[in-house]
Formats: C-alpha cells, structure tokens, sequence
C-alpha cells in the first residue's frame, strides 16, 4: 500500500500526481453538491420518460403524460380565434364607413388593422407607415385616390395598376419626354415646383404655365390640387412621391414612375381588409 503524500504548504493530501514539480491536492466535491448532481440525473430520466424528449427519425418520443406545446398552442390559436368571430362575424356583415359608429368593433378593427399592416405593409409603407420614395405616406393629406375610408377600403382591396384585379385603379402619365422639348420640360417642371415653392427661374416658370395649361391641367387641375378620380397628385401641397426639387419633376415629367400595389382582398379576406382600412385612417391622414 502507498503511503500518503502531503502537500507541505496546505497540509492537504495530493494524488500523487505532479507536472513539472507542481502537484495536484486531492480535494473532491462537497458531499451535498455531488447529492444534488445524482439527483439531477434523476430528474432528467424521469424527466425524460415523461414528456416528449428523445428525437426519432420521424418525430419524438411523447412521454407517459402525453403533453405537446405545439397542441396547447393550436388550443390557444383556437380559443382567440373564438374570441374574435364575435367581431369578425360583424365587420364582415357591417360597410367598412359604419365601423367606427361602434366603439368596440372600432378598437377591435384598428388593433387587427394595426397587426396585419405590419404583417403586410410595412415592407414598402414603413413601420410607422411613414412611405418612402415611390411609397405613398399613409399620415399626411396627399391620397392620390382619396382618403375617406372607403377609398382606402377599395384601394387596399383592388390594388394600384395590379392587373390581376378587373377593379384595380389605374392611371398612367404619359412620357412627355417624346412630347416636349428637353427645354419645354425645364419650363413646366419650374412652373409646377411654383405652385408650392419659390422656382429657381422665373421666367422658366412663366414660360411653364403655359405647356401646363395645355399639357397637364386636364388630369391635375387648372390650379395643380389634382383630381382624385384618375389618380392625379396634388401638385400644390409641396407632398412629392418621387421627390419634389425641380430636377426630380422635371425626370419625372420626362419619364415618369408608375408604382404599382398589389390588391390584397382574394389573399386576406374582407373582414380583414376593413379593419385595414379603419387602421390606416385612424393614422390621421384620411379625409
């Protein structure tokens, strides 16, 4: 039998082992903590016997108690979407104008309206449907098709230019680029900068009202407001869709962007869409 070899610094027993003359002291685990490790095991076979545990090649193991997360959460989906065919049984059987007339249809459809805009819309609206660039701002007073609700209700649910839908809007400027002269173009684009700003020339403008009265007051008015009808912007608000300086009009007079949005009623459905449309006008914007 080896005799003991303590560590004569610490006084306490090594295990024989030694590194480069530093040697190791035999100091096992507290008896209660190596207890609650064996205890620890055992909880997690029982643990494991009776809940859903050990991957198969198809599925799991289901334990003896039978329980699934996924089933209490289709449980749960159930039991709301229970909750909320009260509301959705009357939104759908009720027009869109007559929902805000019931304060609790009226929170129900602005929180489902709020929800399914950042499912679907925010990806080209913004998060706080704040637009950007080419996408329309849902909080300010420029609506292109008119912002009482069930213009909003119709443009959400047909879409813009979406040609998978007969009721799509559509409206189309035509390429003033092979109808004026580069010259013309720089005319009218200051004229129509004027209706809402101070334009860099003029004597550009001047010339601007002109071609304007001719080429564009038929769609936007003969005062530039507009005309919600065919979709015809607002050209006196200063609110700009594709930017709104003199050489961004004059590129979009040139060769206009036509945006397109998709209609979005086969895909969610009716009830769906009014509370959409409820949303969106309760950002403060629609007429």
């Amino acid at each position: 039998m080896s005799e003991k070899q303590i560590d004569e610094i610490s006084g306490v027993e090594t295990t024989g082992h030694e590194w480069d003359g530093i040697k190791e002291l035999n100091t096992p685990m507290p008896r209660w903590w190596v207890w609650t490790f064996y205890a620890t095991i055992v909880w997690a076979v029982g643990y494991m016997i009776a809940y859903p545990a050990i991957p198969l090649i198809n599925s799991a193991t289901t334990g003896l108690l039978g329980y699934s997360s996924r089933a209490n959460v289709d449980r749960d989906i159930a039991a709301a979407k229970a909750d909320q065919s009260q509301y959705l049984d009357r939104i759908a059987q009720m027009p869109v104008e007559e929902i805000s007339g019931h304060p609790d249809l009226l929170q129900f459809a602005v929180a489902g309206g709020s929800a399914a805009f950042k499912v679907n819309c925010v990806q080209c609206h913004g998060s706080g449907a704040q637009g950007s660039p080419g996408y329309p701002n849902l909080n300010d007073d420029g609506w292109l098709w008119g912002g009482d609700i069930n213009a909003i209700y119709d443009t959400i649910a047909h879409g813009v230019r979406w040609e998978a839908d007969d009721d799509s809007r559509f409206s189309d400027m035509p390429v003033y680029a092979d109808l004026l002269e580069p010259g013309e173009i720089r005319q009218v684009a200051a004229y129509v900068y004027g209706l809402s700003g101070t334009p860099s020339d003029p004597a550009l403008a001047e010339a601007g009202a002109t071609i304007y009265a001719e080429q564009c007051a038929a769609c936007h008015s003969d005062d530039g407001t507009g005309d919600v009808e065919f979709g015809a912007p607002n050209l006196a608000d200063a609110i700009w869709l594709y930017g709104g300086t003199e050489d961004e009009i004059a590129q979009q007079v040139a060769n206009p962007q036509h945006g397109v949005m998709p209609g979005w009623a086969d895909r969610l459905g009716d009830p769906v869409i009014k509370q959409l449309a409820v949303f969106v006008h309760s950002l403060g914007g629609g007429q």
